[in-house]
């Protein structure tokens, strides 16, 4: 972000703010204003879910129905609200005709937490929860049943209690070994 930039929200229709952050970015390229309007931003996050024993992975929205605008507030003209305030699925800006810029603390959380996501790699969107009863999807106790005794997110392990001859017995599986019941 350049020194004299700030960073607005647009509320947008849920669910279209992929779509509305391309139709944004033509709009700016196709009226010239690439150096008034720097970037256009969907804050996401990228989370994983397990199907069928594979790792799927996701981008989340961190605010739903928002989309942060960089824009030169010095350089912000009617026409440039208006402009984007017309675009399919934008609702307004937060301050309607008179955009309000977030505060550089909030900006910089909410990009924070974008380059952290990007940075960590993802999160699992459905955690495992120790009491849950799953089922084991592969290994020499395939088609098994049993309950979370203990979860590791660091080493994405989970330590299962298996009903074996009536008798309970521990048993340590990754997460893509599992299935939720």
């Amino acid at each position: 972000m350049s020194s004299g930039n700030k960073w607005y929200s647009l509320r947008v229709i849920s669910g279209k703010e992929r779509k509305i952050k391309e139709r944004i970015e033509l709009e700016v390229q196709r009226s010239g204003w690439t150096d008034v309007v720097p970037q256009v931003l969907v804050p996401s996050e990228k989370v994983y879910k397990i199907r069928n024993g594979k790792k799927v992975i996701m981008e989340r929205n961190i605010l739903p129905g928002y989309i942060l605008v960089e824009i030169d507030p010095a350089r912000l003209s009617g026409e440039i609200i208006q402009t984007i305030a017309n675009i399919p699925n934008v609702i307004h800006f937060l301050g309607r005709n008179n955009p309000i810029p977030m505060q550089e603390s909030e900006a910089n959380r909410m990009l924070g937490k974008v380059d952290e996501s990007q940075a960590l790699g993802e999160a699992l969107i459905e955690p495992f929860i120790v009491g849950e009863t799953i089922k084991i999807i592969d290994g020499p106790f395939k088609d098994f049943v049993g309950d979370i005794d203990e979860v590791n997110e660091e080493k994405k392990k989970l330590k299962i209690i298996v009903k074996i001859f009536g008798r309970g017995t521990e048993v340590e599986l990754n997460f893509m070994q599992v299935e939720k019941q």
